[in-house]
């Protein structure tokens, strides 16, 4: 049935101001097939570069509620999500560019685990105030220890693959660990790479919240389950006057001024079972 697997988001509502939030996304390991908006009205807006719809919510009521029905399985993942965009969010300083240009060719499959390693060296997982790229245009070469959380980690990762010529994509959405079952309190990113046919994904985040650094590919080196939302950086959603946002996972508030702030969101999740069986 659709509603084995449900994600939930629950907010309160704020007069005068819309509401972002995704419609989800189809991997092969789930795929989204309804969601319910409660509390709001709905209007669909696009970033026709990304293939990517979301959601543009007008609150109606003094709390707002997101479901998204999930089932088992679904489509490869979408050719945009492995396009690369001019964005600061993706774009590779040129000192990058050379350094991981010495550690991978860009044509060996097993160059992509080389840069894995290499990121996980450069990194230990956490969230910064300031983080490693805040003012610059560009991504930048990290040289030593950096605190990163895994927007940070996987940004930098994908730039190292874009940069030795590897094709890597950024997927977004929600991790619910084995210990909470039924909740979560955030969201997560993670990593699809393709090599000619070889599509694989890659958590470092997770390898090194569990202080591992040798880098597996594989969704869940921590135990839980996932589903994902959306995908890519950079993105525009020019009906909603957002130009080059960094991603979309959570719902996120567009302020009177075009920013994005976090609402203080209730996530629940329901099918655990179903997707760790």
């Amino acid at each position: 049935m659709t509603d084995d697997i449900c994600l939930s988001v629950s907010l309160p509502a704020r007069e005068g101001v819309t509401l972002l939030a995704p419609l989800g996304l189809s991997t092969p390991q789930t795929a989204p097939v309804s969601v319910a908006v409660h509390g709001a009205a709905t209007r669909l807006i696009a970033d026709p570069l990304a293939a990517q719809h979301a959601m543009a919510l007008t609150p109606t009521a003094d709390r707002i509620g997101i479901d998204w029905h999930y089932v088992t399985g679904g489509a490869t993942y979408p050719e945009a999500l492995f396009t690369r965009r001019d964005s600061r969010f993706t774009r590779s300083a040129a000192a990058l560019g050379d350094e991981v240009q010495g550690i991978a060719d860009g044509h060996d499959p097993a160059g992509i685990k080389a840069l894995a390693d290499h990121v996980a060296a450069l990194f230990t997982y956490g969230h910064p105030e300031q983080r490693f790229n805040d003012g610059h245009d560009e991504i930048p070469q990290v040289c030593s220890l950096t605190v990163g959380s895994c927007v940070d980690i996987n940004a930098y990762f994908i730039a190292a693959c874009r940069a030795a010529g590897y094709e890597a994509g950024y997927v977004t959405g929600y991790f619910i660990p084995e210990e909470k079952h039924t909740h979560c309190e955030d969201m997560h990113c993670w990593v699809v790479t393709r090599a000619g046919t070889l599509v694989q994904e890659w958590d470092i985040a997770h390898h090194l919240k569990m202080d591992r650094r040798d880098i597996r590919p594989g969704l869940n080196p921590k135990p839980g389950v996932r589903v994902a939302m959306a995908h890519s950086m950079g993105l525009n959603f020019l009906s909603a006057g957002l130009i080059d946002i960094k991603l979309i996972a959570e719902p996120w508030w567009i302020e009177p001024d075009g920013t994005l702030t976090r609402p203080d969101l209730e996530i629940r999740f329901q099918g655990y079972d179903r997707l760790a069986g």
